[in-house]
């Protein structure tokens, strides 16, 4: 799981920087996808288009992921609606998610293994006010869609009679409001979610094995918001949380000069290298890869070395703030 941090500030954008070949962000996101070298990952916060030809051109440049997914993401669909109460119509603050333009900020698939698309179960536009005891305040839109940007179950063929059910989200950030707490309760939510699905209360559950990989844009111990979905999330008892760790989070924490006292959490867990300032957050757990019971954990790990002057790490660091999370798990004859 990998927010990349390239969405642009328009359409076609991403792609004109990709297809130049020149520019740094992008040529070092190439270079921490290549070096994972995953069998499937998830990219968050790449901008779609409906040919996927952004996508296509930045997998052609890896040329080891022959299957690539997307959906449109609500991110940047409007609504016709001041869902902001600014008295201004199409901001991006009014779409279904926070987005300057449809497509802005979307999530993708990259695999090595072919993807079921036929069998993708899409729950984007579930409406905030059907979910089972959301948190949606009364006055909010009955139009207003749950997701940010997507909640997928993607199902990944493994071998003729084997998938692995791959289910990802990409949440808003539960700050950047008033005292409503509209982001903190739908953030909430955006987690809570997941745990209907697992209840059978969208259907059936789904079949074992899968992985929940994702954005929760919340740390289950430090930060704001409203962690009760989450922790309950990954305490779940078909759920394992491998807690994936890094020397180079520990190291950054070290580098905090004190700002992050107040944090809690285990530092070497952090996904994020926010900046440690009085009223910042600082590093966070904001990325998450959670595996079926049933599934082997052998490794895992938030790719952040330890060692910033490499040429991997200057990679890192030069293609987003956020870190590359991976597990590898054994699904049979273990």
């Amino acid at each position: 799981m990998y927010h990349t941090e390239l969405s642009r500030d328009g359409p076609g954008l991403l792609l004109r920087d990709i297809e130049k070949g020149e520019d740094p962000q992008i040529l070092a996101s190439l270079a921490v996808v290549a070096h994972a070298n995953a069998d499937a990952i998830v990219l968050a916060d790449f901008d779609f288009d409906a040919n996927l030809t952004a996508l296509n051109a930045f997998a052609d440049r890896l040329q080891i992921y022959p299957h690539r997914f997307a959906l449109a993401p609500n991110r940047g669909v409007h609504t016709g609606l001041d869902a902001d109460g600014d008295g201004r119509l199409g901001e991006p603050e009014d779409a279904q998610g926070y987005g300057r333009f449809a497509g802005d900020g979307g999530l993708a698939i990259l695999s090595k293994r072919p993807i079921a698309t036929g069998d993708v179960r899409d729950l984007s536009r579930l409406n905030w006010q059907d979910l089972e005891g959301s948190l949606a305040p009364a006055n909010v839109a009955r139009s207003q869609r749950l997701s940010t940007t997507g909640h997928w179950m993607v199902p990944i063929e493994i071998s003729e009679n084997q998938t692995l059910t791959l289910m990802t989200w990409h949440a808003t950030p539960p700050v950047f409001d008033g005292p409503e707490d509209l982001n903190g309760k739908r953030n909430h939510d955006e987690a809570a979610i997941w745990l209907q699905v697992l209840g059978a209360q969208f259907g059936a559950p789904p079949t074992t094995p899968f992985v929940i990989a994702g954005i929760s844009n919340l740390d289950p111990v430090d930060g704001d918001g409203r962690n009760s979905a989450l922790t309950t999330l990954l305490a779940h008892p078909s759920l394992t949380d491998p807690r994936p760790s890094s020397l180079g989070a520990l190291q950054a924490s070290k580098d905090d000069q004190g700002i992050n006292l107040n944090h809690t959490g285990d530092p070497a867990l952090d996904t994020v290298d926010w900046p440690d300032t009085p009223d910042r957050p600082g590093n966070l757990r904001v990325t998450l890869a959670l595996t079926s019971h049933d599934l082997q954990v052998i490794d895992t790990q938030v790719f952040w070395p330890a060692d910033q002057t490499s040429l991997i790490g200057e990679a890192v660091t030069m293609a987003s703030r956020h870190r590359l999370v991976w597990v590898d798990v054994c699904i049979s004859n273990c």
